[in-house]
């Protein structure tokens, strides 16, 4: 065995550049504006299979059921994510400086 020298040992120099926070919060509220409308839209999906099966042009109920669920679940998530969000907004202001 050889012995480890310092010179072998590099270490990693920090960034100079502070991190961009403007891009991270564009990135943030452009997922947050996606989710919403792929919710919306799943929404309006169930609700048009669910006029489909009223109005007899759906052709299978267990579609029009797995639609509908679809849209729950994605609702529920939106709802959850919102709720973390801000729970973490609320630790945050309850913070010393």
């Amino acid at each position: 065995m050889q012995p480890i020298q310092a010179a072998d040992i590099s270490l990693p120099q920090p960034d100079t550049k502070p991190a961009p926070v403007d891009r991270a919060g564009e990135s943030f509220s452009s997922m947050i504006g996606d989710m919403v409308a792929n919710v919306e839209k799943q929404q309006e999906n169930a609700d048009m299979a669910v006029q489909q099966l009223h109005a007899g042009n759906a052709k299978n109920l267990h579609e029009v059921m797995i639609a509908m669920e679809e849209a729950d679940i994605s609702l529920r998530f939106l709802v959850q994510v919102r709720n973390k969000a801000l729970e973490a907004y609320q630790e945050i202001m309850r913070m010393q400086v």
